[in-house]
């Protein structure tokens, strides 16, 4: 177990924590969330021991191994991947160290032979026989092939050294888990492995990540930051997400009945308690959700943009054609003749591992990059917005305040380019007060974000075009950012990695593989639960 004791941390004039008493139990894993500079990554430091805090202290049951995902990606350039993943047991790593440098001694004496017998009464204890096998079964099952253990670090790309670093949090079931945004440079296999990881994980798990889908699936517990106190709740992201907001509704119509609102909150806690993240944990859980009272759920502070698109009018049935269009970049083939049609009201997923394929196809059908062949034509009565992964060239060395950046795509007629209409748009993103005069060139990369939202909404557009869209936000602008596009009435074309976005906006799948396209009208989950048309995309990068 692990537990703080009026723990508080003070930056500057800021403080943010104050005096937080928690304790995080064996058999759960805790979803670290709070909005974004609400200290979520500072805390797992407290809790490893990298940050001091300026009062309190952490305790861990004695005996107890914590393991912490490591964040710097160049630390073992120069070790052997499989090395790399037993290091995150360092006493057993040394154990192997110190067992290998006392038998290739020269002059082994019978004091070496006693020390040597109680390295290997230990390495024993620690399960040292196992180790190289249960490390290359990490790396496997994270996608790491064999003929890539015996590497040296720095031989790898980045996401493979994200996987590895990860193998190395997860070796030898430290007793206490600690991750950071564990599946960011995932691909969907990696993560489905590591969700089934951590749901036959017995010890304590706490994490942080901006995944909805992997909270909702791996987690039995939300700890809240806020206020700069931290809050358990039990149950995953969505549980406490609704919660939360059903608590606010209530608060806001004190004059309506409040035996009603309680009895929907309490119906709601009945029907969400069945679907528990790990089902031996089921019965305990329900215990403590059937308990639950508005109380215990309280009110969030968070902020949540406004996101919401409006066509100026409706696209008529001829969307867009694309035929038969290729595309390479330094000899490498990103579209290899894809042909596709448009359908009304389609709002299609386009995913597979190759990110410079759909960013290149999103380019083409803008104008923003040539074809080598084919041909693709929008109808003439849709018109198209369009996110870019890559931003920059709207903000860098831009001298103007978000009030002039965002007037440069406001309608023509004068309403719009009022400044009164332009601040209360940006309030609605959350650009309040003096925050709507920041300079342009200045913004965050969450920032950014929500001002290219405004950009596309403002546009009246009937087909959206978004490339990795909710990169860089917090939690709770990605669910309104989710949310928006589930209730656009337009026809969306979009990438994105976040498994619960793409569930919840998407019906249509379209996969670009090296041997063509993989097109199918079905919701994401059904397109990866379908084994034989899994197999079939496997086929195709074969």
């Amino acid at each position: 177990m692990i537990s703080t004791n009026n723990v508080s941390l003070r930056y500057g004039g800021r403080k943010l924590f104050d005096d937080v008493n928690i304790k995080f139990t064996p058999g759960n894993c805790y979803g670290l969330i709070g909005a974004n500079g609400s200290g979520k990554s500072t805390f797992l430091k407290i809790l490893s021991g990298e940050i001091e805090p300026n009062t309190g202290d952490v305790s861990i049951t004695p005996g107890e191994r914590l393991a912490v995902l490591n964040q710097d990606h160049f630390q073992f350039d120069d070790s052997i991947v499989l090395e790399t993943v037993i290091m995150g047991h360092s006493r057993l790593y040394s154990i192997m160290k110190e067992k290998e440098e006392l038998y290739a001694k020269a002059d082994f004496t019978d004091e070496d032979g006693m020390k040597a017998s109680e390295l290997e009464g230990e390495f024993s204890e620690l399960n040292g026989w196992e180790a190289e096998s249960e490390a290359a079964t990490l790396l496997t099952g994270l996608g790491i092939m064999e003929e890539s253990h015996s590497l040296k670090m720095k031989e790898l790309n980045g996401s493979e050294k994200v996987k590895v670093l990860l193998a190395q949090a997860l070796f030898g079931q430290p007793n206490i888990l600690l991750l950071d945004e564990p599946t960011n440079h995932l691909d969907i296999k990696s993560i489905k492995w590591l969700e089934s990881f951590l749901l036959d994980f017995e010890n304590t798990v706490i994490v942080v990540s901006h995944d909805r889908h992997f909270l909702n699936k791996v987690c039995t517990h939300m700890a809240d930051i806020d206020y700069g106190r931290i809050k358990l709740y039990v149950g995953n992201y969505d549980f406490w997400y609704q919660s939360s907001q059903l608590a606010l509704q209530m608060s806001r119509e004190k004059n309506k009945k409040t035996e009603e609102k309680m009895k929907d909150l309490q119906e709601f806690i009945l029907r969400f308690s069945a679907n528990a993240s790990k089902s031996k944990q089921a019965t305990s859980r329900k215990k403590q959700l059937e308990k639950l009272t508005l109380d215990d759920i309280g009110i969030s502070s968070r902020k949540y943009p406004f996101v919401g698109f409006k066509p100026d009018r409706e696209a008529g049935n001829e969307l867009l054609s694309v035929e038969n269009l290729s595309k390479s970049i330094d000899g490498n083939i990103l579209l290899n003749k894809i042909s596709f049609r448009l359908n009304k009201g389609d709002k299609i997923a386009f995913v597979g591992p190759e990110g410079h394929a759909k960013t290149a196809l999103f380019k083409i059908l803008m104008d923003e990059m040539e074809a080598d062949s084919g041909w693709f034509k929008w109808g003439v009565t849709t018109s198209r917005s369009y996110f870019p992964k890559d931003n920059a060239e709207f903000f860098n060395g831009v001298d103007m305040n978000l009030v002039d950046w965002l007037r440069q795509y406001t309608a023509d007629n004068n309403e719009e380019k009022t400044e009164t209409f332009i601040r209360g748009f940006l309030g609605r993103m959350l650009f309040s007060g003096e925050e709507a005069l920041k300079s342009a060139s200045v913004l965050s990369g969450g920032e950014r974000v929500r001002c290219m939202l405004s950009r596309m909404m403002l546009s009246g557009a009937n087909v959206l075009l978004l490339d990795e869209p909710t990169n860089h936000l917090d939690l709770e602008a990605i669910t309104a950012v989710n949310e928006g596009l589930i209730n656009f009435p337009g026809t969306i074309l979009f990438v994105s990695h976040d498994h619960q976005f793409i569930s919840t906006v998407a019906n249509r799948i379209i996969e670009i593989t090296p041997k063509g396209l993989i097109d199918r009208q079905m919701n994401y989950d059904d397109y990866l639960d379908n084994e034989d048309l899994q197999r079939q995309i496997e086929e195709m990068y074969n």
